[in-house]
């Protein structure tokens, strides 16, 4: 590979993560020449800007683990940043609600799990529930008041402006190539960069940009997609409300989240997409699909989840069924009260035995960072992944 653009980082994906670290490496590192490469037209097109925008607490995670520690340290620098730099935000707490008895335990494990992870939680009881939500009806429910609401999508362009990083656009990686002195990239329009370190936030694509690479990550990428629908009487809901996750799995449940513009999103659901970018049932991409057949850890998954999985189908093909589920926490809901929304795809890492990895995963190889999971909450604690992502890179060229 001859000619092209040289220099110190280059970094692969333009969302929220590879513009963080972008960030990161240049307040660590003044003077770092970064590169990042971002196939889209701009910047956040996928899982960063196809979320429901909540910042947050970090309750749900395992102490000690990543998700835990960035995502609690991640939420107060994110209401910070956005401050700094007046991007909307606004901390509004969240109910995490139990409708069925089997779900109190469950809730009883999450009020430890936030007073472990030092997150504010409060214990709520019927009344107290309609207090905080009055056309909420639960059981019991506990109150965490550091969960909050942003546009991801403002969060990133601030980033990749503030990063001074160049930002190369419609540029689509196809070939790697990585000696002991440099890694060569280069894009199908011909471009080729050369850096000293290369960093793999490619999200959907991580696992393919690790193989062109040289490097067996050990996982491979499953798509799923999240439908949402908005609420057609967004009065209804004054703020966010969740349900008990299921601990099996490494999704949150359909939920309601009122965002910055004061509509209220309503969802996600989990359903094996079609394709990495499959954002309905129309898209399908055989290269896609060929891929997960491969692996052995999707049939695996599959066979292990399968009860899971066809509920979360049925809810996508029927209106009435999604209706039905959130009317568990909203029963004032009906099925005209839901109008449908953009979706989101969520890039989750399955490992060869079919486990769903279940924390940020991050691995080092030769002039290499590689993020191999970096789904929710990775938007909230971007700016600590950036930082650790940026550490492991400026150890590499401290060593080179």
């Amino acid at each position: 590979m001859g000619g092209g653009v040289d220099c110190d980082v280059l970094v692969i994906g333009g969302g929220i993560v590879g513009l963080s670290t972008a960030h990161a490496l240049s307040r660590l590192a003044p003077g770092t020449k970064v590169v990042v490469l971002e196939k889209e037209s701009g910047p956040a097109r996928h899982q960063t800007g196809r979320n429901s925008g909540v910042i947050h607490s970090g309750i749900y995670y395992r102490p000690g683990s990543l998700k835990a520690r960035f995502a609690v340290s991640g939420a107060a620098e994110m209401v910070k940043f956005c401050a700094e730099h007046g991007i909307p935000h606004e901390v509004t707490g969240k109910l995490i609600v139990a409708t069925e008895r089997e779900e109190l335990p469950r809730l009883h494990a999450l009020v430890q799990r936030g007073r472990e992870n030092g997150i504010p939680v409060r214990e709520l009881g019927p009344a107290q529930i309609t207090e905080y939500e009055p056309q909420v009806q639960g059981l019991a429910a506990i109150h965490v008041g550091s969960t909050g609401i942003v546009d991801y999508g403002r969060v990133s362009a601030q980033l990749a402006e503030s990063s001074g990083a160049e930002i190369v656009y419609g540029a689509e990686v196809d070939l790697i190539s990585r000696r002991p002195s440099a890694v060569a990239v280069r894009t199908t329009s011909g471009l080729v960069f050369r850096a000293r370190t290369l960093v793999n936030c490619a999200g959907l694509h991580c696992d393919r940009i690790a193989r062109l690479a040289g490097d067996d990550p050990g996982m491979r990428i499953i798509p799923f997609r999240g439908e949402y629908y908005d609420l057609a009487r967004p009065e209804l809901v004054r703020g966010l409300v969740y349900p008990v996750p299921d601990p099996a799995f490494p999704f949150l449940g359909v939920h309601l989240t009122r965002g910055i513009g004061g509509g209220v999103h309503v969802g996600p659901n989990a359903v094996p997409a079609l394709a990495r970018e499959g954002y309905d049932w129309s898209t399908v991409r055989p290269r896609d699909i060929a891929d997960e057949l491969a692996w052995p850890g999707a049939w695996r998954m599959a066979s292990r989840h399968w009860r899971y999985g066809t509920g979360e189908i049925h809810r996508s093909l029927s209106k009435q069924a999604f209706t039905r589920a959130v009317r568990r926490l909203l029963p004032a809901v009906d099925a005209a009260d839901l109008r449908p929304a953009a979706a989101g795809v969520r890039a989750q890492a399955v490992l060869r035995d079919g486990t769903l990895v279940d924390d940020f995963l991050i691995r080092d190889a030769p002039r290499t960072v590689h993020v191999l999971n970096a789904p929710s909450p990775a938007a909230t604690a971007s700016l600590p992944i950036g930082r650790e992502i940026a550490t492991r890179v400026l150890r590499t060229l401290g060593s080179a």
